[in-house]
């Protein structure tokens, strides 16, 4: 006798488009535009989510969100500039490619793992950094079906504020003049605790002298002056060689 069927309560796995999109054939001819020049198919609408689409394609899906698949080793990626905005790929691990950093789209199962590999895709098993799990955008899909806690769901952005502290008073001046005004009055407030020209001296010397304001300028100050003549003009005399 065979038992009741359980269902089990459905989830959200991440945006509509999200599956058909890795489904989705590319770099095939145009079904429509196969005769025209540059007919390869390399572009997706998130909006209508169907095939995949050419550029001369693109006429019929105005203001719609189009996200560009690019090739890499024969598998699809895509940039991450790109897919960030509609996704949170944490846990995926990117690479970067002709200087732009990609996600790839689906799983690529590893025949052999790697010689001292210590972390692996825990869907495909293909070796990984070790502040990854899923080397795809596919496999995280996976991943989700056994994991609650993961999600596709953008998180809101903390606000500034919380994260600058005091800085964040004025966020339309960079941290570079800040932090020269942070130097410079420091070096007003050791002038006027000390009441010499030697305080001040001391104070906008080298890193030598006290290593922590010309730290905080980019590209780093540099000393003022010779030591050694500076000791000289103060008259400390110099003993003879024995």
């Amino acid at each position: 006798m065979v038992g009741p069927m359980i269902r089990m309560p459905s989830r959200d796995l991440g945006p509509p488009w999200l599956f058909p999109l890795l489904k989705s054939s590319f770099f095939i001819p145009c079904e429509i535009h196969g005769d025209s020049h540059k007919s390869e198919c390399n572009m997706y609408c998130l909006d209508c989510m169907g095939n995949a689409l050419c550029s001369y394609c693109l006429s019929h899906h105005k203001d719609h969100h189009i996200v560009q698949i690019r090739r890499s080793s024969y598998h699809n990626v895509i940039r991450v500039s790109e897919v960030q905005k509609f996704l949170d790929i944490s846990g995926v691990q990117t690479y970067i490619i002709n200087s732009a950093k990609i996600v790839f789209l689906n799983e690529r199962p590893q025949p052999r793992p790697g010689k001292g590999v210590t972390n692996n895709c825990e869907i495909c098993c293909r070796s990984l950094l070790d502040s990854f799990r899923f080397c795809s955008l596919g496999c995280k899909l996976g991943g989700m079906k056994r994991d609650p806690e993961l999600s596709f769901a953008l998180r809101p952005k903390q606000s500034r504020d919380s994260f600058m502290g005091s800085e964040s008073e004025d966020s339309s001046t960079p941290k570079k003049l800040l932090k020269t005004s942070q130097f410079n009055s420091s070096i007003e407030a050791g002038m006027s605790s000390e009441g010499n020209r030697e305080a001040a001296d001391k104070y906008s010397g080298s890193s030598d002298e006290g290593g922590n304001f010309t730290s905080w300028i980019s590209p780093a100050t540099p000393p003022i002056g010779n030591h050694r003549n500076a000791r000289r003009r103060k008259g400390i005399p110099h003993r003879a060689p024995f």
